[in-house]
């Protein structure tokens, strides 16, 4: 089942397509690493799947209500700014706002969705804390918890890893690969290519606000797609452990 289709997307940032006539669907079951250098063009991409940013072309995500996408589409942005020092677990309830009725109290079923969220990211026992107390890598997770407990079909996550530990780092790929095989879609923004290899079922490499490349990662992290559009060399093996990534230099 198809969650995101995009069919010639242009965002413009002035008279200059930031994101280039993009094409591809994401269905069911795909986590989906969207990769590329620093002003590639991802973020432009994802905000404007959105409807955050003004766009030409289609996307599904635009027909819908807002009511709608929210109950469809959790957004995860890079901004990690907790302004105000609520409780994490009230922090983490609002992303149970799109499925309750105006002036409904969360029920069980939102608290157990929450406590989820806060199991899957390691911050049972923090539920009473303030999160502006929290370190920098807390309030992340503490973020990514209130887009767990959205508890969309599908979730978009602007580099959601940045700024984590690497056990952390580890841990939060590998509950999104859970979520896409329990038949969520995801598409994650990342600058981490060795993780993106291990854990994502599909990579779309962006070059200039143009997809330079889609595929498994064995196909897109080649040799000449690493030295076009990231001027590195690298190593690659697929064992028993699954793909490892390694750059390795900067090419001259």
């Amino acid at each position: 089942m198809t969650r995101l289709t995009l069919d010639r997307l242009t965002v413009m940032r002035g008279t200059c397509p930031v994101v280039d006539a993009a094409t591809f669907e994401i269905g069911a079951g795909e986590l989906v690493g969207l990769i590329g250098p620093n002003g590639a063009g991802k973020t432009s991409l994802m905000r404007g799947a959105l409807g955050l940013l003004p766009h030409d072309g289609h996307c599904s995500l635009s027909a819908m209500t807002p009511h709608g996408r929210a109950r469809h589409a959790a957004w995860l942005p890079q901004s990690r700014e907790i302004a105000w020092p609520v409780a994490v677990e009230t922090l983490v309830m609002l992303g149970r706002i799109p499925h309750l009725a105006a002036g409904q109290r969360p029920s069980e079923a939102d608290r157990i969705a929450v406590a989820d969220a806060l199991a899957t990211m390691d911050l049972t026992g923090f539920e009473a804390r303030a999160a502006t107390e929290l370190s920098g890598g807390e309030q992340a997770r503490v973020l990514i918890a209130r887009a767990l407990a959205q508890d969309t079909p599908l979730i978009l996550a602007d580099e959601p890893i940045a700024g984590l530990d690497p056990g952390h780092q580890i841990a939060t790929m590998a509950a999104f690969a859970q979520l896409a095989a329990r038949g969520k879609a995801l598409m994650v923004s990342l600058h981490d290519l060795g993780l993106a290899a291990r854990h994502c079922t599909r990579l779309v490499l962006m070059h200039k606000g143009c997809i330079h490349a889609d595929g498994p990662p064995e196909a897109v992290l080649t040799r000449k797609n690493l030295a076009q559009v990231f001027g590195i060399s690298a190593h690659m093996a697929n064992g028993p452990d699954g793909i490892i990534f390694q750059p390795l230099e900067v090419l001259a």
